[in-house]
């Protein structure tokens, strides 16, 4: 119940789905928590639920002043920040011969600039804790392609590399930069989507629970020596091929 006890967390992306999962998985070991997103009264009711120790931030992750404002009130609120995970990210489909500059662009904003815009906002905060972690969400579309992802594939691959490019330039303060790569999860950005979990090797998709347990050892000092590296969650889909289930 305290592997975080006196750490201080920002997450954008929180008010649902991993992001709200990790919120809560945190509160629970002990951390303060702060939420940012886009989606007010969704961040606001969860806020409200978790209760103490928890406070929700406007956070559009493509603004660098949301996030200086968001960094600002952490510490302002709760003393200081040593956690920050980015999780705020979006989904938008096409063939990329179909595919418009203006999607191309938002999903590269949100995905990726986002990401790079809040390790900028936090890098010196962070640096104050004396010893930090950065949890950067990608999926495993930053591993692998996928048809009809043209744009949400590069702006995880991209993740991926800024991941460890900033791990190189940050070890130095203190923090510690990692990736975390979901396959699918239940969340209300994949609702409605229909899944063949039969090249899964588990046979299904995961929830948000589960990524918030890996987060959780990403931010706490259990993973003191890790840094730069990725963790890949998608019961096995990367792993391989399996054959399909018998009829």
């Amino acid at each position: 119940m305290d592997r975080l006890a006196g750490k201080i967390a920002l997450i954008s992306g929180g008010s649902r789905g991993i992001g709200a999962a990790i919120a809560e998985r945190f509160l629970s070991e002990g951390a303060k928590v702060v939420i940012g997103d886009v989606l007010d009264e969704d961040g606001r009711q969860l806020a409200a639920r978790l209760g103490d120790g928890v406070r929700y931030v406007h956070l559009d992750v493509t603004k660098p002043a949301d996030w200086e404002r968001a960094v600002k009130e952490t510490v302002d609120v709760f003393g200081g920040l040593g956690i920050l995970v980015n999780n705020a990210g979006i989904v938008n489909f096409g063939r990329i011969d179909d595919y418009s500059h203006e999607q191309w662009a938002r999903i590269i904003n949100v995905n990726l600039t986002g990401v790079f815009n809040g390790i900028k906002a936090a890098a010196t905060s962070l640096a104050d804790a004396g010893a930090a972690s950065i949890i950067n969400i990608s999926s495993i579309a930053g591993l692998r392609g996928y048809e009809q992802l043209s744009g949400y594939t590069a702006s995880k691959f991209g993740v991926r590399g800024l991941t460890k490019s900033a791990a190189l330039d940050l070890g130095g303060s203190g923090i510690r930069v990692n990736s975390v790569h979901p396959g699918v999860i239940e969340t209300p950005m994949t609702a409605g989507m229909v899944f063949e979990t039969d090249r899964v090797p588990l046979r299904r998709i995961g929830q948000p629970m589960e990524i918030a347990d890996l987060v959780l050892y990403l931010a706490g000092d259990e993973s003191a020596f890790v840094t730069g590296a990725e963790f890949v969650i998608d019961g096995g889909e990367t792993a391989g091929t399996v054959a399909p289930r018998a009829p």
